[in-house]
């Protein structure tokens, strides 16, 4: 067995103890000092308490939904990867993070947030699904690898410059910061209400990534020995980013943009995995989960009067690594 490749069941048993306890950490952090365990007790005898209503209305939602957000990012960028054979692909080259952000940001902008609670996700839902028919209209029968990129980096361009339209003709300073707030992305003053209408398109999403493993794995050898193989290529494409959709729309559209993890997740447990594109999903997937909660608890720990936002750390640890395999690939190539 090669040194840095392990087996299954030995990675799954680090890595799921690691997730276990970096979410009972998520519990045990934030600005008031609560008993955990006081707190179960109470919820259990139906007692309601301030500590009880921090735990489970506050600390819990959030943690969870962390997790999910980064078992979705680290996922979905371990599938695109696989897909487009490309170590620098991650959720936001087809665009769909860019369409969420742009569908929420409308929410936003024409003050329809305030409504209802669940009009902000729903933004966002439905701004991931217009951009996904966007692009299979550019795309056409073609389905080609590079007339995706191209057609993924045309939506991520619109949506970027109607969101700075939207940011400059904005009606107040007040609205303007809400939105640039929202875009740098959060956990925070989450409850389980965006939990729960996120997580079922997180669960689909997944499901349609990780029944295409096989597929990423025929893939490695080119498209002619996967349709040899028996996979119809275009309709496992289409399934596949389907998944990302569904789930990376969903999570942008409860937390804004979080970037970089579905870039660097697969990098770190490529090796560990032999190189396997279909035991590099489900490992990635709770990966990205710990990043993401670690990232989270620093936000919190390192956090006084104003929280510093999520997308922030995740940007300051993932932009030097991306920069770094630049270098890398530029190496290669010479």
């Amino acid at each position: 067995m090669n040194i840095k490749t392990l087996k299954a069941s030995t990675l799954y048993g680090i890595l799921l103890p690691v997730l276990l306890l970096v979410l009972t950490l998520t519990l045990n952090v934030g600005p008031v000092d609560i008993d955990p365990g006081k707190a179960i007790q109470d919820w259990l005898n139906d007692r309601i308490t301030i500590e009880s209503l921090i735990l489970f209305d506050i600390r819990l939602p959030r943690s969870l939904l962390a997790m999910l957000i980064g078992a979705t990012l680290g996922l979905a960028g371990a599938a695109l990867q696989g897909l487009l054979r490309n170590p620098l692909a991650e959720p936001g080259i087809i665009g769909v993070s860019n369409g969420a952000a742009l569908g929420a940001v409308i929410v936003f902008y024409y003050g329809i947030a305030g409504i209802a609670w669940f009009l902000l996700p729903l933004g966002g839902l439905i701004g991931a699904l217009v951009a996904m028919i966007v692009i299979f209209l550019l795309v056409g029968q073609n389905r080609s690898i590079i007339t995706l990129i191209l057609a993924g980096i045309a939506i991520n361009a619109i949506g970027g410059a109607l969101i700075a339209l939207a940011l400059n003709f904005a009606e107040s300073p007040y609205a303007m910061q809400e939105i640039v707030f929202w875009l740098l992305g959060s956990v925070s003053n989450r409850s389980a209400n965006e939990l729960y209408i996120a997580m079922p398109f997180m669960l689909v999403g997944w499901g349609m990534m990780l029944y295409c493993g096989r597929f990423l794995n025929a893939l490695t050898l080119g498209e002619e020995t996967a349709m040899s193989m028996g996979f119809n290529v275009a309709r496992m494409r289409l399934l596949l980013i389907l998944g990302v959709t569904a789930s990376v729309g969903a999570a942008v559209s409860v937390a804004g943009n979080i970037g970089f993890i579905g870039l660097v997740v697969p990098h770190l447990i490529r090796p560990f995995v032999a190189y396997e594109p279909r035991r590099l999903l489900l490992s990635s997937a709770i990966t990205g989960a710990i990043l993401l909660l670690v990232a989270d608890i620093v936000v919190q720990v390192f956090s006084d009067n104003g929280e510093m936002k999520l997308g922030v750390i995740t940007a300051l640890v993932g932009a030097p690594f991306f920069l770094f395999l630049i270098l890398k690939s530029r190496n290669v190539l010479q």
